[in-house]
């Protein structure tokens, strides 16, 4: 049998672990945390500003930097002018060779790719960044890349966002 007083002190003590997380900010299940003022985020284009470019990295890229918001924080996606807002462009897209073997031939080759990230926040611009994010991942050379490009663009895209909404909004 619990005792009436043990009840009040856990409702207290429940009470009071709420009031501590409303006055710091908004939290998600995510770690996210956002200023309780932030109602809306915004997520311009990012251009391939890379020496060689592919086509459908710039919106594969843009769209999965505004999934990860939608989809881990509760803010509003609008157009421009966000409380918290971000910019910036594909500065790398590169294949190159590695674990060269004895006979100087690759059994692996790397895609890397390089993101330069502005972030801004209306209501804690200590936070803002000004950052470049680079990600990769190695496939076997006997693969043609035309043949795996979808899935490691995605792959590394997924790698990147994930970088770049911690940096923004986790902070651990």
């Amino acid at each position: 049998m619990i005792k009436k007083g043990k009840l009040q002190i856990t409702g207290i003590i429940f009470l009071l672990i709420g009031l501590l997380f409303e006055g710091c900010g908004v939290y998600s299940f995510t770690g996210a945390s956002i200023p309780a003022e932030a109602k809306t985020v915004s997520v311009q284009y990012f251009p391939n500003k890379a020496q060689l470019v592919e086509p459908t990295l710039s919106p594969l890229f843009t769209d999965a930097l505004r999934d990860i918001f939608s989809t881990q924080t509760t803010l509003e996606m609008v157009d421009k002018g966000g409380d918290l807002s971000l910019e910036g462009e594909i500065t790398g897209y590169s294949t190159t060779p590695v674990a060269i073997q004895g006979d100087q031939t690759s059994a692996l080759n790397r895609l890397t790719i390089k993101v330069k990230v502005r972030f801004y926040n209306k209501f804690e611009p200590e936070k803002d960044f000004d950052q470049e994010f680079s990600q990769y991942i190695d496939y076997p050379s006997e693969k043609d890349l035309s043949s795996v490009k979808s899935e490691l663009i995605d792959q590394i895209n997924e790698m990147i966002t994930t970088d770049v909404f911690n940096k923004a909004v986790v902070n651990w």
